[in-house]
């Protein structure tokens, strides 16, 4: 097990647990305590969990967003497959919306090599194109960027997305289920959310298995509102074929 396995694990099982001893996060990976004492201290510096003596507790509450630093390291690949199927759909040419969020950061770094128009509203989605030039046009938006994430919210975000219609919106998603619909952890988030459904032509969810038939604090819009769904293969079937049944077509990478 590498440090990055090590750390996903950590950070998932204090999550579950709530809090962990360095003695059962030793015994749950196999390392030292002395390996997990390090291993704790740099995610405690990340934002991930806090730090107490002897081990370390979530600072998530009930319904609460994960930090951006934690759902970074979840589902890594599955979240790769789903950005790589949502460019394989995007044409050369068009003018994409692109949320926020981890999924749609894995997005950036391939749309960035297509001839197309993005308007990325997160900053880290924004260096992205910023950093390494490619064929892609940036557009970049106003906005008060969220601390953390950097996902930018706000009337000058809303304002740079009213002004412009879009082929495609990519979203990220919080939640999403055929009952409650798609959902955000934040009702500015949600704002922005809807905001680029009404700016955008279609709009593509992104999302691991891990959200589906979950629900987040802030609704965005029905489920048969979505034009397609990516998600992975470990995402459950009875909600899938729900979704399906709402109106959404889903596609499983």
């Amino acid at each position: 097990m590498n440090t990055a396995e090590r750390h996903t694990l950590i950070a998932q099982a204090v999550r579950d647990a709530g809090s962990a001893t360095v003695l059962e996060l030793a015994e749950l990976t196999g390392a030292s305590e002395m390996t997990i004492r390090r291993d704790l201290d740099s995610l405690a510096a990340q934002g991930v969990l806090e730090r107490f003596r002897g081990g370390a507790r979530t600072l998530l509450l009930r319904g609460e967003e994960p930090p951006f630093a934690l759902r970074a390291r979840e589902a890594v690949d599955a979240k790769r497959r789903i950005a790589a199927a949502i460019c394989a759909l995007v044409a050369d040419g068009e003018t994409v919306l692109l949320d926020s969020g981890t999924t749609c950061l894995e997005l950036a770094r391939l749309l960035r090599e297509r001839p197309v128009t993005v308007m990325p509203l997160s900053l880290p989605a924004v260096h992205v194109f910023g950093d390494t030039p490619g064929p892609a046009t940036l557009l970049v938006p106003g906005g008060q960027p969220r601390a953390a994430e950097g996902a930018l919210t706000g009337p000058l975000t809303l304002a740079s997305i009213g002004a412009l219609r879009f082929d495609t919106a990519v979203l990220g998603c919080c939640g999403l289920s055929a009952a409650d619909g798609l959902t955000a952890y934040d009702l500015d988030d949600a704002t922005v959310k809807k905001a680029a459904m009404a700016a955008a032509r279609r709009t593509i969810v992104g999302t691991d298995g891990g959200k589906l038939g979950r629900t987040a604090f802030a609704h965005v819009a029905p489920a048969g509102s979505l034009h397609t769904l990516v998600t992975d293969t470990a995402a459950p079937a009875d909600e899938i074929t729900a979704l399906r049944a709402a109106g959404a077509t889903v596609a499983t990478v």
